[in-house]
């Protein structure tokens, strides 16, 4: 498999604040990987520096083999799909233009797209269950389904790698799983999905890999049920906790 990402003993200081210290992580094409950890832990600061937004004090990092700090904006676009914390969408647009937006680093937009363009449109609103939704306003639907439409704006960017920060904050049970299985097919056609969440649980459902940070540092690497041991998971959260299989699910009990 491709390697998408890797950092190599990488730190970032924001201010006087270290956000991320002597952290190294690859992700290769397939993945579908869950960052865990308290808030601060240093989740969003390992997505920015995997895509150069903030500079590394020491380290290394690389986008698709190459410096992200080196690369145009155009050609980390094509490598990678970022979708923020709680992205917004100040335009009274439709969530099919929104998602059409995606196709902005191929040469399209909303009002000039292919029928290759349209395609890849079409397929990523099926893929997140909008297709009711597709002609309505973005400051017309709910919270939940503005997520969903920033994450169909993701897939429509047809890069290899996913980078999305909490995206299922909000989300009720059931679109949680269904974005945790757009993560799935999209690394079952050979791209990689990274994803931060507080959800112990999801993310031990839907991810093949937990990365457990805690204080910028990654403390636990590996399988659900080898990463989420009770010892890390005290390390991470400072409570007691563990995973457990009821009825074939893992869920995270905390105490």
């Amino acid at each position: 498999m491709s390697v998408l990402l890797s950092l190599t003993n990488a730190s970032v200081t924001l201010g006087k604040m270290s956000a991320l210290t002597d952290v190294s992580l690859r992700v290769d094409g397939g993945e579908v990987v869950a960052l865990l950890g308290p808030n601060g832990a240093g989740k969003t600061s390992l997505m920015r520096a995997v895509l150069g937004l903030v500079p590394l004090s020491s380290g290394a990092a690389l986008l698709g083999g190459d410096d992200p700090r080196k690369l145009g904006a155009r050609t980390r676009a094509l490598r990678a799909a970022y979708l923020p914390q709680r992205p917004q969408s100040i335009w009274p647009i439709s969530v099919e233009a929104l998602v059409a937006l995606g196709r902005f680093a191929h040469g399209a937009a909303p009002d000039r797209l292919a029928s290759g363009d349209q395609a890849v449109v079409d397929a990523a609103i099926e893929a997140c269950a909008l297709a009711p939704l597709r002609a309505r306003r973005m400051d017309e639907i709910s919270g939940g389904e503005k997520a969903r439409a920033h994450l169909a704006r993701a897939l429509a960017q047809r890069a290899p790698l996913l980078l999305l920060d909490e995206p299922t904050a909000g989300l009720d049970p059931a679109q949680a799983l269904g974005v945790g299985d757009v993560l799935g097919a999209h690394a079952a056609g050979g791209g990689a999905a990274v994803f931060s969440t507080h959800d112990v649980a999801l993310a031990a459902q839907v991810a093949q890999r937990i990365v457990l940070m805690r204080a910028g540092r990654v403390i636990a690497d590996g399988a659900p049920l080898d990463a989420l041991t009770p010892d890390a998971l005290r390390a991470a959260y400072g409570r007691d906790g563990k995973l457990e299989r009821i009825d074939g699910v893992l869920a995270a009990i905390f105490r």
